[in-house]
């Protein structure tokens, strides 16, 4: 597990159509690929309601530890941002340090309750909301693991949970992160199983399941999906794994992940191996896949002899869902 000094905050203004590609860039480096997008508001006459000010820029931000890799992965971004900004209107990256609770404290105040899909509602677990009849709440205190819903890649993966979920399946959530997908799976009637290789995210997973009272339905461990063991943190980092390397031969009727395109690739035997082969809608629903990765991942995953269900894109990143050839 890392041991950072404290933490750095990067954050940028950039305009609307700059959004999707800082995004990309900004989830390359940060901590655990979390990016907040905060929207310029103008606050209605009734307090908790807002319009999103078209005109003025977009505020982005991320996290990374205060390390020895802190000024290599500036370096990365402030290059990256030079070459956007040749194409669309970006500011000058900011940089600021912030101690450890600073850190886990500091995004809430740009985090508000936002619908995703045609049901799904994710609140801020501070946050006092009335919903709609057939929502389904998910109360969310990311802390240190990001996993706010925000993300593309996020509310990819939610709209197709809500869509293919069944109740009384099995799934595995891998790379829970904050546990958002885990919930979102365990609300709509699933028995999941929540891993990720990174401690924070295993705490912070355990606490928003406990938080939305689906723990009667979710196991959470620290480790990951076979080869996923071997692989470290999926963004490179030493994360200390000391869990389990899961197998899982043919456990689970459903598998979400939610990670990176090369990760994706080097899972690809992994997933086919842990899916409850010959059960009626075996699904694997992958994300975190930028467009220029899409066609390594699908031949990959139609190489471990899946064949494609769906394919959804936002901006610059990809979901696919996939089920297992009947040949």
């Amino acid at each position: 597990m890392m041991n950072p000094t404290g933490w750095l905050e990067l954050s940028v203004d950039v305009d609307r159509e700059a959004v999707e590609s800082v995004g990309a860039l900004l989830a390359e480096i940060g901590y655990n690929s979390g990016v907040v997008v905060e929207e310029p508001i103008i606050h209605g006459p009734d307090g908790p309601d807002y319009q999103v000010d078209q005109s003025r820029p977009v505020t982005m931000r991320t996290y990374l530890p205060n390390d020895e890799r802190a000024s290599e992965l500036i370096g990365q971004v402030e290059r990256g941002l030079w070459a956007l900004g040749m194409l669309r209107t970006v500011g000058e990256l900011r940089v600021r340090e912030l101690a450890e609770d600073d850190w886990a404290n500091n995004w809430k105040a740009y985090y508000r309750p936002h619908r995703i899909g045609n049901h799904i509602l994710v609140v801020p677990s501070w946050e006092e909301i009335e919903p709609q009849p057939g929502d389904i709440v998910l109360r969310l205190d990311p802390g240190m693991a990001f996993g706010t819903g925000l993300h593309p890649t996020t509310q990819l993966c939610l709209e197709l949970i809500e869509r293919y979920t069944r109740p009384g399946i099995t799934a595995l959530d891998l790379g829970s992160g904050s546990g958002i997908l885990t919930i979102a799976l365990a609300k709509l009637g699933a028995r999941v199983v929540a891993l990720d290789n990174d401690p924070i995210a295993v705490a912070a997973t355990r606490e928003n399941v406990a938080r939305n009272q689906v723990h009667e339905s979710v196991v959470v461990a620290e480790g990951s999906l076979g080869a996923g063991f071997d692989a470290g943190h999926w963004m490179g980092w030493n994360s200390g794994v000391v869990g389990q390397r899961t197998e899982a031969a043919g456990q689970f009727d459903m598998i979400v992940a939610n990670i990176l395109a090369r990760v994706h690739v080097a899972l690809a035997q992994d997933y086919r191996k842990a899916l409850r082969s010959g059960a009626e809608g075996e699904l694997l629903i992958t994300s975190g896949i930028i467009a220029e990765r899409e066609l390594e991942v699908a031949a990959a995953l139609a190489e471990a002899g899946f064949v494609v269900v769906e394919r959804r894109q936002e901006g610059d990143w990809v979901a696919f869902v996939h089920r297992l050839s009947r040949h």
